[in-house]
């Protein structure tokens, strides 16, 4: 679950790369950081290569396949023409109106009802335009102790951050708010004053995200407060309202001003170490205090009793009058760590006693475990994965269908839950009885490793399920087919976010991944700007992905491809049912595309001496012939 969110959040930034928008973005970064207000965002919104960098970002995601009320959905887009597709949104944001929202209904853990709202595909496009251009303004200006939903941050970083202040800064009392329907009380008027002071002032754009909160849900009518959950842009709204929180519980201690500045060494992750300035400031007598947000889940940390009353009565009073927002009384409370758990993102955590430190005093640790309810969620999905497996057919997949989602499932909670130090020991009360049901269910089809090597069974293990548990008495095979054993589960301390790493400047971006060395941008940038007309917006798209994927190479010969020399190829020619779709495209040079459609002996004799083919290259050239219906050369 966590590597998924993190793959997208980097192939978010290489598509940035492919369609030159990084030095825009990094741009509106810099500007922000430097206080510049912006009235002329529209303008940057709308320019072409934003609008097909917002289509590329939205087409991979599992949402551009759900309906809104128009009945669309990515599948619809794709068919338009590059040139359709710009002109569209363009056209649409002269005069925005959003079409009505579709409501879903989510049943949550507790058994109460979650409202999403699905925006139509094309408001769904146009929102993550949108959102390309606001999101480096805002986190130019975003606190650093908000970790949801943003670019290089996560929940493994907010749980090391929780670690940190409960063990290291000896934080042992916590404030636990709980915001009564945060996402559907949000105050309109408020959050647009909020972008206004952030420096987010071009009154069309502001106008646009009026219309986008006040859109029509179908059936129920136009809403006066609330982000709607299910849009694109409303996880970065909802930061935007709760930035104020940030920023203002920081300026009860760690935005203090001392009377000299300290100097302030870098700690491993790249940091500030704020240790000097925090050791005068407890000198102070003040109240030490530090909150960890990830979107509305919040936890407010002190050092004493008396401390985290007052915060829990001043931060609920904050909210109402600063934001309009009430508390669960029934979900908020102070909680001492040293004697109770408190909850966090699928967690519970705790303080316990663990020797002496030097100066004899009793030392604490954290130890955690996985939330109670979490335990029940994952062992009620796997009791549904493993009917599956029994009934492959029933569940609409095949046996290996089933067991690689079975797997694919097993690995996303090992991933995410390693993060409790006690996640061995959770995990064995999920492992017995998923063990019994396997047994239960697929009786004579499920072996272990050494009734699988006494008959000889042909076996089928993915390479990640042997690095992971190729050393596991607890693998099981299904017809040979390895089943990853849900209780072989090690701790693995959570990692606190690398504070270089930024999507938006060039330093930051080197600690996230490497540019694209390989591939010459120039020539990247130029298919680009110069699509094949009359193409679908699909076409034109996967042709850039091709480029790169290929380095910049034909894919017959193997030489650097050049502009004018560059052919997007159908592997099934439309005419024969093929599509626009990535895996049905080729990139090839000019002479090995005359080569493929050849039909005269003469052309194919002369092409096939110029390009001096090797016998591999040939065989390339007869499959792709052979899909066009032409005969081997």
């Amino acid at each position: 679950m966590a590597t998924k969110e993190k793959a997208l959040k980097k192939s978010k930034l290489r598509h940035a790369e492919y369609y030159d928008f990084q030095e825009i973005q990094d741009k509106l970064y810099a500007e922000s950081k430097n206080g510049k207000i912006f009235n002329k965002l529209v303008e940057v919104i709308i320019q072409p290569e934003n609008i097909r960098l917002a289509y590329r970002n939205i087409k991979k995601n599992d949402g551009s396949h759900t309906p809104g009320t128009d009945g669309k959905t990515i599948a619809d887009l794709e068919k338009i023409s590059d040139e359709e597709i710009v002109t569209l949104v363009q056209r649409k944001l002269t005069w925005y109106v959003p079409q009505s929202v579709r409501r879903v209904e989510i049943r949550k853990d507790n058994g109460k009802i979650r409202p999403l709202g699905i925006p139509t595909i094309l408001d769904r496009l146009i929102q993550q335009c949108v959102l390309q251009v606001l999101e480096p303004i805002c986190e130019a200006k975003f606190h650093d102790h908000s970790y949801g939903f943003r670019p290089n941050r996560s929940q493994q970083n907010a749980i090391a951050q929780v670690h940190k202040n409960m063990q290291l800064s000896h934080l042992h009392y916590v404030v636990d708010i709980d915001i009564k329907g945060f996402f559907d009380n949000v105050n309109h008027g408020k959050l647009l004053k909020q972008m206004w002071t952030m420096g987010i002032r071009d009154k069309k754009l502001l106008s646009i995200i009026s219309a986008m909160l006040k859109a029509e849900v179908a059936g129920i009518g136009f809403p006066e407060v609330g982000t709607p959950q299910g849009g694109i842009i409303s996880p970065l709204l909802s930061n935007i309202v709760l930035n104020e929180l940030d920023w203002w519980l920081a300026s009860q201690w760690e935005e203090i001003p001392t009377q000299y500045p300290f100097k302030m060494h870098p700690n491993p992750n790249g940091t500030p170490n704020k240790g000097n300035k925090f050791a005068s400031l407890r000198r102070s007598k003040l109240k030490e205090v530090t909150c960890v947000r990830y979107a509305d889940d919040f936890k407010i940390f002190t050092s004493s009793y008396q401390s985290a009353i007052k915060l829990f009565y001043a931060t609920q009073n904050w909210l109402k009058e600063r934001l309009g927002l009430d508390i669960s009384p029934e979900k908020s409370k102070v909680v001492n760590l040293k004697e109770e758990y408190s909850e966090f993102l699928g967690f519970k955590l705790k303080l316990i006693p663990r020797g002496k430190n030097k100066k004899g005093h009793t030392k604490y640790v954290v130890e955690s475990h996985v939330k109670d309810k979490s335990i029940e969620k994952i062992r009620a999905k796997l009791k549904t994965l493993i009917y599956e497996i029994e009934y492959p057919q029933q569940g609409k997949h095949t046996e290996y269908q089933a067991i690689s989602r079975y797997n694919s499932y097993v690995l996303g909670v090992h991933d995410y839950y390693s993060m409790a130090t006690c996640v061995s020991r959770d995990f064995r009360q999920i492992a017995f009885p998923v063990q019994k049901s396997l047994k239960a269910r697929l009786r004579k089809r499920i072996k272990t490793a050494k009734q699988v090597r006494k008959k000889k069974i042909p076996l089928h293990i993915a390479n990640v399920i042997k690095e992971r548990y190729g050393k596991s008495d607890q693998l099981r095979y299904v017809n040979g087919i390895a089943l990853a054993p849900i209780g072989y589960i090690q701790h693995k301390f959570p990692m606190q976010k690398k504070a270089k790493a930024n999507s938006y400047t060039a330093e930051g971006r080197t600690h996230i991944h490497k540019n694209l060395e390989a591939v010459n941008m120039r020539i990247l940038h130029y298919l680009m700007r110069h699509p094949v007309a009359y193409r679908s917006i699909e076409y034109n798209d996967n042709r850039l992905s091709l480029y790169s994927a290929q380095m910049g190479k034909c894919a017959v010969t193997g030489k650097v491809l050049k502009i004018g020399d560059i052919y997007c190829h159908h592997k099934v020619p439309r005419h024969l049912g093929g599509t626009d779709k990535y895996d049905n495209l080729i990139l090839v040079c000019r002479d090995a595309h005359k080569l493929i459609h050849a039909i005269s002996p003469q052309t194919i004799a002369k092409l096939t001496e110029l390009l001096n083919l090797t016998a591999k290259q040939q065989k390339k050239v007869d499959t792709l012939r052979s899909l066009v219906h032409v005969e081997s050369c």
